[in-house]
């Protein structure tokens, strides 16, 4: 069984050039987890194309199980990114499903 995680985040700032800074950040630290956290068996990062959309950035990422990613969000390298996220944003939506 896999497990699909995925996370939208809504960035807080109304100004141009500090989203796509933002974004580029959160993408970059994002994309260098799987290299660290075993568990995390994929990562996709999106940044939005189209201003004005819900969302400015989406995870789309695979595990093999709930624990699994219990492990990742705890994992010290994951809250180091987190933080930086929840520093910068302004809304969050997340669900988790089998694949």
């Amino acid at each position: 069984m896999t497990i699909r995680h995925v996370v939208s985040w809504k960035l807080a700032t109304t100004d141009d050039r500090e989203r796509a800074e933002q974004a580029a950040r959160i993408k970059s630290g994002l994309e260098s987890l799987p290299a660290v956290i075993p568990e995390l068996r994929s990562a996709q990062v999106g940044v939005t194309v189209a201003p004005g959309d819900d969302f400015d950035v989406v995870l789309i990422s695979d595990f093999d199980s709930l624990d699994d990613i219990r492990i990742y969000q705890e994992h010290p390298a994951h809250l180091e990114v987190a933080g930086f996220i929840r520093s910068v944003v302004a809304g969050r939506a997340a669900v988790d499903f089998e694949v």
